[in-house]
């Protein structure tokens, strides 16, 4: 395999590793489809581009001192806004998105250590954008009430479980 991709492959493999990124990004993709409308694809292209300016922020070396509590806020914030189907305007959720996007970006991009970081950056981008996907497949699968209450469940449980973490971790 080539230097370009093995450095895409780790990127797109990278962000599957941890917890806090794959239910984040499922979530958004939930919370965009139980939006509906123009969020369904304005949230997870918030997300994704601002996630790269995060990760760009890392490797160009610009310090960022709140990222690892910003990510576990992304989780108990993001759940919630699932678990409560929350009904934002377009801008405030794309917003709230970008604003946690910045951070998970940065701690990518600080833990890239490839030779081709362009390549792991468009990895990684792919790889989110898939999470993102999975969410909305899953929010459109879920096609009757209890199936939707479940999927909310699981946006209270990803909160409680980030919450548990982030005690456990202090």
């Amino acid at each position: 395999m080539s230097e370009l991709g093995a450095s895409f492959l780790s990127g797109c493999v990278h962000p599957l590793h941890g917890a806090d990124h794959l239910v984040a990004m499922v979530a958004v993709g939930i919370w965009g489809a139980i939006a509906g409308g123009r969020a369904i694809r304005v949230w997870p292209i918030a997300f994704v581009a601002t996630m790269l300016l995060g990760f760009v922020a890392a490797v160009s070396g610009m310090p960022v001192p709140t990222v690892e509590p910003a990510i576990r806020v992304s989780v108990v914030v993001l759940g919630l806004l699932v678990a409560l189907a929350v009904n934002a305007p377009l801008w405030i959720g794309a917003a709230v998105i970008a604003f946690f996007a910045f951070f998970h970006g940065h701690v990518h991009g600080t833990e890239a250590a490839s030779a081709s970081i362009a390549a792991y950056a468009m990895g990684l981008a792919v790889a989110t954008g898939a999470l993102h996907g999975a969410g909305i497949v899953l929010c459109r699968a879920a096609d009757d009430s209890i199936a939707r209450a479940v999927l909310r469940a699981m946006g209270a449980v990803a909160a409680g479980g980030a919450i548990l973490a982030t005690l456990a971790w202090t």
